[in-house]
């Protein structure tokens, strides 16, 4: 099902919505934000000189820290008054990103999230159970909107209370669920605790986000809960949950291109790259009153096509990303990705779902420990099992890599569980010399 015939538009159609509302949110970030008038002066840039689509790529780019910088809302382009939602991110690293939505962001907003939802397979038959916490995050209350709009019947359950949440999936027949998915295998493991079995739930559908997942782990959520994993994207800094997101089809995420423009970038030039290549995604917001973005730096590494979709969307997909340009880590001269280090993982028997990179220096050389727990703790008993599974998972490593790690196996259940997302590096170079 399609939610919105915009979806299907042709290119030159789409085109043409993008260039018109382009233009007005360049003028209105230019007349409303004088941290953008400043910039565009700076280069002697006007909003008339914005013409084509082309153009975009004349306008600076817009970085995570001129949020920070101007904190807490000295990029909004509308007076507080006319704010009607505020959030923010989690601010662990400094000062938080505060971003504001106004009545029309909100039911823009509310649009793409419906949009993500009918492709994800939901309808009005749907009991959806939203697992993403609520409150700062954008995660919960996105798709709750969106949810209701196609007529959903709504969850509110917010994150965390793991047996409260599979007591309420049993007892009221959750058909959806939406939640990150490492939160969502831990919960598999309550499920496997508490002998619940798959056929005792009634899931058909996961929407996920918050967190990348790979391939290897979407086919391990779907063996162990029987549904079809689908993943959305989006960032508190351009709408949350919305910006994209996959279909039954399964082959890249769809990108509402009727507010939103993706570019991508050679993450080390800057230069805009040409369809099909892997760089960092730019965003640009287009329909944005509370705080409009001009060519966001999202950090995240993908790419995109601008073929329709089997599925019958026209609008442009985005591949799954594969990392963020500043997770990469360069380990020896290699550029090391966590999400190459997980595919191998999850590939191997043995051993579970949770893992965690630790960097450090020695003798002024990087080196990598893979910590990964076990599915059996009885297997610690037996010393070469353990060297052989070790072995195993380092030489399937270092075929991906090119470079060797060190490998430990953790007893079962040993490293954090959390409903947000998970930590998967822990970079102590800065500490160890």
């Amino acid at each position: 099902m399609i939610w919105n015939k915009t979806e299907t538009l042709s290119r030159s159609e789409i085109q043409a919505i993008q260039l018109e509302r382009l233009r007005w949110q360049v003028n209105y970030a230019y007349e409303r934000v004088p941290f953008y008038k400043k910039r565009m002066d700076a280069i002697d840039l006007k909003p008339e000189h914005i013409r084509t689509l082309k153009d975009l790529e004349k306008l600076p780019f817009t970085v995570k820290t001129d949020l920070r910088d101007n904190y807490p809302t000295d990029l909004f382009a509308v007076p507080n008054k006319d704010i009607v939602r505020f959030h923010s991110s989690s601010g662990t690293t400094g000062k938080p990103i505060v971003v504001g939505y106004t009545r029309n962001d909100m039911d823009n907003w509310t649009e793409c999230c419906a949009r993500m939802c009918t492709a994800a397979g939901v309808t009005n038959e749907d009991i959806a159970q939203v697992a993403f916490g609520y409150g700062l995050f954008t995660g919960g209350f996105g798709l709750h909107y969106g949810l209701e709009r196609v007529g959903a019947s709504v969850l509110p359950i917010s994150s965390g209370n793991s047996e409260r949440q599979i007591m309420f999936m049993k007892d009221l027949k959750s058909t959806v669920l939406i939640a990150t998915p490492s939160y969502v295998l831990h919960l598999s493991e309550i499920m496997q605790d508490l002998g619940v079995q798959r056929d005792e739930i009634y899931l058909k559908t996961g929407m996920f986000g918050g967190e990348g997942h790979t391939p290897e782990m979407r086919e391990l959520i779907e063996q162990r809960l029987g549904i079809n994993d689908t993943q959305n994207y989006g960032l508190t800094e351009l709408c949350g949950p919305g910006l994209s997101y996959e279909c039954l089809e399964h082959s890249g995420m769809h990108i509402n291109e009727d507010f939103f423009i993706a570019e991508i970038i050679d993450p080390d030039t800057g230069e805009v790259l040409p369809e099909g290549s892997e760089g960092e995604m730019v965003i640009t917001t287009i329909t944005k009153e509370g705080i409009p973005m001009l060519r966001y730096r999202t950090k995240d590494i993908t790419s995109i096509t601008y073929e329709p979709c089997k599925c019958g969307r026209t609008n442009a997909r985005m591949d799954l990303i594969r990392g963020r340009s500043d997770d990469m880590m360069v380990i020896r001269g290699v550029n090391v990705f966590p999400s190459q280090v997980e595919a191998v993982l999850m590939g191997v028997e043995g051993i579970g779902q949770y893992y965690q990179l630790i960097v450090t220096t020695e003798k002024f050389m990087d080196k990598i420990e893979v910590q990964v727990e076990l599915m059996d703790g009885a297997m610690l008993d037996s010393y070469s099992k353990l060297e052989q599974l070790t072995q195993e998972i380092r030489h399937k490593i270092k075929t991906v890599l090119q470079i060797d790690v060190k490998v430990t196996l953790l007893n079962p259940k040993t490293l954090e569980r959390t409903a947000g997302k998970s930590k998967r590096v822990v970079d102590l170079r800065s500490k160890t010399f």
